[in-house]
């Protein structure tokens, strides 16, 4: 599937560290020489808010981060076109459900542009990899998955053990409520155990795959997809995992689960959640309607780089509540610094080392903001043009900030 445009960086000179990340878990993450990332992507039947422009940006800062330091970087990232929620959202609008997802699609590639994120190596819709995924559940079906006969229809079903969701990062979550939330059911009877994941659907009749069944009458399960796509993109070996947090359990859990079922040698070397983003006292989501949308902040006459600035002003781990004041402070920081970028400039190399330190210390973009306004406020009128053209280069390469 075609991506956005790609974000042209500029040299800057030495480099940096890669990131210590430190996990939910408290391990750290620090890939060598190679990083392969991998990021659940979008469902589209609904515009990008706030919530997933702040996943996607901080990932962004991370790959940003990766390639200073010198990694070689590469990223993939889905898109289900294939789920529930579109289906009934296109019912609902009296649209087919693919072109409700190649609006939607279109819709998140302007928002990205705007955002400058730099787009995925591997961009894959699940419409892309159903013979792929057919051919899995075939596979799997001889063992260890098991089908499970229910209303005229098989499914296929595969087992996750209690060491699969045994260790501190699942201590917090009711798993099979999580399981509920996400239209899976612990209660089925039938089931071999209340966490088993749905790897396919049936349609009625016994084939994998019926060509013509109404939409969502078969599809692959949700989990299993991922693990198709991400082994496909970057083989078995992924390095940094990651999404919002709502995906911790069942999402990463199930479907490293399948991904091991499909490739005993696969291997997630760490996993990244990011914070949840809130507006007017709840999180923000598409299911409560408390949205705030990117497109929308665009078309009010906002420059981008503000909605940038507001997203990487708060750690990639940390939960917090967008207010329209954010803005108001997002703008100040990026007048001051495009007043740097015309009237300063002294002092950028000793400014890009302290910004270089805050990102590879697990990403930490408040400091590294922090840092730059503390550097303009004492410079913005020692006027070096070279430091200037230096400034200008290390906001857009690290930062993503076109001044």
């Amino acid at each position: 599937m075609r991506t956005w445009s790609d974000v042209p960086l500029p040299e800057l000179p030495g480099s940096s560290q890669p990131a210590r990340i430190v996990e939910s878990t408290g391990s750290t993450i620090v890939p060598d020489g190679r990083a392969r990332l991998y990021v659940c992507g979008i469902t589209p039947y609904d515009a990008t808010h706030l919530g997933h422009a702040f996943t996607y940006t901080c990932f962004d800062m991370l790959q940003r981060q990766w390639r200073d330091a010198g990694l070689e970087v590469t990223y993939a990232q889905n898109v289900t076109d294939i789920d529930d929620p579109l289906f009934e959202r296109a019912a609902a609008t009296g649209q087919d459900h693919r072109e409700l997802a190649a609006e939607q699609i279109d819709l998140f590639r302007s928002d990205m542009e705007h955002l400058r994120v730099l787009p995925p190596d591997h961009w894959t819709a699940v419409s892309e990899v159903l013979d792929d995924l057919e051919a899995d559940v075939r596979k799997l079906s001889l063992g260890p998955a098991y089908e499970l006969n229910q209303a005229g229809r098989t499914d296929y079903f595969l087992p996750t053990s209690p060491a699969d969701v045994a260790g501190p990062r699942y201590r917090d979550i009711d798993l099979e409520q999580a399981l509920r939330e996400t239209g899976e059911d612990p209660d089925l009877p039938g089931k071999s155990g209340r966490l088993d994941q749905l790897i396919w659907r049936g349609a009625k009749g016994e084939d994998f795959r019926a060509e013509g069944e109404a939409p969502g009458a078969w599809r692959p399960g949700w989990h299993i997809e991922c693990a198709r796509i991400a082994l496909n993109g970057l083989g078995p070996i992924i390095d940094v995992q990651g999404g919002g947090a709502d995906l911790v359990f069942p999402h990463h859990c199930l479907s490293n689960v399948a991904m091991t079922a499909l490739e005993p040698a696969a291997e997630v070397r760490g996993q990244m959640h990011t914070g949840l983003v809130a507006y007017r006292g709840e999180k923000m989501s598409k299911s409560l309607g408390n949205l705030e949308l990117v497109s929308r902040l665009v078309n009010k006459g906002n420059d981008p780089m503000l909605i940038r600035l507001l997203l990487i002003a708060h750690r990639w781990d940390e939960d917090w509540e967008y207010t329209e004041a954010d803005l108001q402070v997002a703008e100040r920081r990026l007048t001051r610094w495009r007043r740097m970028r015309h009237t300063g400039g002294a002092g950028a190399a000793d400014l890009l080392d302290e910004v270089r330190d805050c990102l590879a210390d697990n990403l930490d973009t408040p400091r590294a903001l922090a840092a730059i306004d503390a550097h303009v406020k004492d410079n913005e009128n020692r006027d070096d043009r070279a430091g200037a053209q230096l400034f200008a280069d290390m906001c857009d390469a690290l930062l993503g900030i076109a001044l």
